[in-house]
């Protein structure tokens, strides 16, 4: 099924979760740098909200459509193969921006890169799989790595910054991405990764039609359902709160909505509480069942979004950055979760269907609010209602997970298998 790979030594296996992590910090230095650059584009393109949000839901749709047609390549070509050529996509989409200069070509160059994270980041969530012992360790190594992409989400923001202060365009984050991608190539390119883990005899050939069926199975339903509502109350935060508060502090310059630092600063505050609560998370698992864990914070991420709206912006401008604290073990739990419900031979599968859910998410969620505050006159608190739903949703979800525990059995059974 797979070219084979050669056998990974435990020097290896550090050396590979490494590179998932700085992978996974440098897809974060771009994706999550989007609130910051959007109010830059709108402003130079004169655009609506909806309109500039198309540097998020573009890409994110293209890596909706890769994780669909393309999630089998990981159980197909090897991991290897998949994270060399994704990496390789997404560096070419991103240094293209150094010659650009319309919003359109922009948005084209976007869909490529949403293509190339689609591929290495397969490659990488199935890589996770091989190298992990349990679905404990599995979801313990994920928390590790989506800390590292909250570390890549704190950096590109402040790369913008740093960039638009001394003169230069945002475009650049792009560039210096592209030159991580041929670093991160170079390594994995030399590095031994796992034996390919191949199917019994007789099983279902590795393609397209597979992913579609596993997209039913009940446990990627459940998982996936989880990630969609969690992705499109988390993007909520980073792709427009820092519209909403500036809009609303702006709106309001006679009796601030709460102290200016934070206006300025709270998506950065809010992905520092994310990065260190993924971190914090590792230690938490090891402590307390993850379903109990994460239906209490889903509880605390409702509370945050109805305080902040019941409060208008001044809640809002505390509450808001908060919810990154309680939203930081959610995607990386709830992805390793529904991965490790299928065999190893299955985790590029797996992966394809949970990349999927996470980034249709992303593009739908927030295209919904952009349409909520275009309606309502470019209000953006109204777009915030329809978040707080979504947080409602997820919370739900969670404690019904919490209580039936539907997933345990499998789990258990697949951990037995080693």
């Amino acid at each position: 099924m797979n070219s084979p790979e050669s056998g990974a030594t435990p020097a290896n296996a550090r050396l590979l979760r490494a590179l998932t992590c700085v992978m996974f910090l440098m897809f974060a230095m771009t994706s999550d740098a989007v609130g910051s650059i959007i109010p830059k584009v709108i402003e130079e393109f004169r655009l609506s909200l909806k309109e500039a949000g198309a540097f998020h839901y573009v890409p994110m749709a293209a890596i909706a459509i890769g994780a669909l047609f393309l999630g089998f390549l990981a159980d197909r070509l090897g991991r290897k193969a998949t994270v060399l050529a994704g990496l390789g996509l997404y560096g070419a989409g991103s240094v293209l921006f150094a010659v650009g200069d319309s919003f359109g070509f922009f948005v084209g160059l976007l869909a490529i890169c949403g293509i190339g994270i689609s591929v290495f980041k397969i490659g990488a969530l199935a890589l996770v799989g091989d190298i992990s012992r349990s679905s404990k360790e599995h979801t313990a190594t994920m928390n590790t790595v989506e800390g590292f992409f909250g570390v890549g989400a704190m950096i590109g923001p402040a790369i913008v910054a740093t960039l638009l202060a001394a003169g230069w365009s945002w475009k650049w984050l792009y560039v210096i991405a592209a030159v991580m991608c041929v670093v991160l190539m170079v390594i994995a390119a030399r590095v031994q990764f796992p034996a390919a883990q191949v199917a019994a005899e007789g099983a279902e050939s590795v393609d397209l039609r597979r992913t579609l069926r596993m997209m039913g199975n009940p446990y990627a339903l459940l998982f996936s359902g989880l990630i969609a509502l969690y992705v499109a109350t988390e993007v909520a935060i980073y792709v427009w709160m820092p519209t909403y508060l500036q809009s609303a502090a702006a709106a309001s310059a006679l009796e601030p909505i709460g102290p200016a630092w934070l206006v300025t600063y709270a998506l950065t505050v809010f992905f520092v509480l994310r990065a260190a609560g993924r971190f914090l998370g590792v230690w938490l698992l090891a402590q307390f069942r993850w379903n109990t864990v994460l239906a209490l914070f889903g509880l605390a991420i409702f509370a945050c979004f109805a305080g902040s709206y019941a409060g208008g912006a001044s809640a809002g401008v505390w509450l808001l950055p908060l919810s990154g604290l309680f939203m930081s073990m959610m995607y990386p739990t709830l992805n390793s979760k529904g991965i490790s419900c299928f065999a190893k031979h299955e985790h590029g599968a797996a992966a394809g269907v949970t990349l999927f859910f996470t980034a249709a998410a992303a593009a739908a969620g927030p295209l919904a609010m952009a349409a909520v505050a275009d309606a309502a006159g470019g209000d953006t608190s109204r777009g915030f209602l329809l978040a707080t739903g979504f947080a409602a949703l997820l919370a739900a979800g969670l404690v019904f997970n919490w209580l039936r525990d539907p997933a345990a059995k499998r789990l258990a059974e697949l951990d037995a298998r080693g």
